[in-house]
């Protein structure tokens, strides 16, 4: 049983359900609880696949406690009536953490897809990291992106868990989309036409947001920082704005009325892979788009204290900024004044794999001696 239920999980976890469905020896069932309603049917839409199970389990203003709660009821239920030989789940999200808390009690094995990833300090990400050494500790098998992260696995608790290190599904995902639809035309005039705002005189940059840690004080400095770059004249700034309240209502307050500034809503991943391939740079607090960034050749700017993510670090392609206004308009200045600094950072750079993530996984599974 794979299961998620954010956008980002979709994304990652696309390419695993395509492998395992193309396997005779496995079946699959693919469970979502809905945490993001509208983003996770879009990423559905993409990968031309639907869910066998929908929890639908969002409420307007639900605590993460009512989450957390939600999942673990209602995934203990479809495990109990399942049955499945194995639970697999991705990442760091409230899903996926109270759908391995319902396995564990279930006495069901786990899979957990990204393990190993550690930024060392609980409140950043926030709730995230809690959440991935969660999942970690009680995970049968462990499918660590990369040594870093398998390095990470095999220093804790957790010594029963098998780790195997297969590279990111995010790269996978991004690659089939990068060959399969942006290389048709007519997409991407279609994609085109769903943004006449585009001005091909300016220098894109693509930004996006939602960390809880960034709420109140963060968010309104990273909205500071947006205003001085905007301020260049020769920049267009786009951003989806994300749908939570504490981000949407910060970011319309501070940053509607700029001529240079675009605030959508959340888009397609489609939209969102076209969108950075035509960006200058890109401004975010994700970690998918730390991994999609360099492997597409753009800077990425992060708008957070530590990451989980090191290896493109070291090959400064991705950098650090923090909420801080000034160091965001220092770094977007020298990117795009110095072209020989842009030169050096904006290449293709891939420390999260190959695009044959999702294979590993599936063969590992395969392989894998069932209790």
């Amino acid at each position: 049983m794979t299961v998620f239920g954010t956008r980002p999980e979709g994304i990652k976890m696309m390419p695993v359900v395509r492998e395992i469905r193309a396997r005779a020896s496995m079946d699959q069932l693919v469970c979502v609880t809905g945490q993001h309603r509208q983003m996770l049917d879009q990423v559905f839409a993409a990968f031309d696949e639907r869910p066998d199970i929908d929890l639908d389990i969002m409420a307007p203003g639900q605590s993460l406690a009512d989450i957390t709660a939600k999942v673990i009821v209602r995934m203990g239920e479809v495990i109990a009536r399942e049955s499945p030989d194995l639970v697999l789940v991705h990442g760091d999200t409230t899903t996926a953490m109270a759908t391995a808390i319902a396995a564990f009690y279930a006495q069901v094995p786990i899979g957990h897809v990204e393990a190993g990833l550690r930024s060392f300090d609980l409140k950043r990400p926030w709730p995230e990291e809690f959440n991935r050494v969660t999942i970690d500790s009680i995970s049968d098998l462990l499918f660590a992106p990369t040594e870093k992260s398998a390095a990470n696995l095999m220093a804790e608790y957790n010594k029963h868990g098998r780790i195997v290190v297969t590279g990111n599904t995010g790269i996978d995902a991004l690659l089939f989309i990068a060959s399969s639809k942006m290389s048709k035309p007519w997409l991407e005039a279609d994609i085109m036409a769903r943004y006449p705002f585009l001005d091909p005189r300016r220098r894109l940059i693509l930004v996006t947001g939602h960390r809880r840690e960034s709420f109140g004080d963060g968010f309104q400095a990273i909205c500071d920082g947006l205003i001085s770059v905007a301020s260049r004249g020769d920049v267009q700034l786009v951003y989806p704005v994300h749908l939570n309240p504490q981000v949407r209502d910060v970011v319309k307050e501070r940053l509607s009325g700029y001529a240079n500034i675009q605030l959508i809503d959340p888009i397609e991943y489609l939209d969102m892979v076209f969108l950075m391939g035509r960006s200058a740079l890109l401004i975010t607090d994700s970690g998918g788009i730390q991994e999609e960034g360099p492997a597409l050749g753009k800077p990425v700017l992060v708008t957070r204290e530590i990451t989980e993510r090191p290896e493109a670090l070291a090959s400064d392609v991705v950098r650090l900024i923090g909420t801080d206004p000034e160091l965001m308009r220092r770094e977007v200045d020298l990117l795009l004044d110095d072209h020989s600094e842009y030169e050096r950072r904006a290449r293709p750079f891939f420390p999260y794999g190959d695009g044959t993530a999702a294979t590993k996984i599936v063969t590992a599974i395969e392989g894998w001696g069932f209790p």
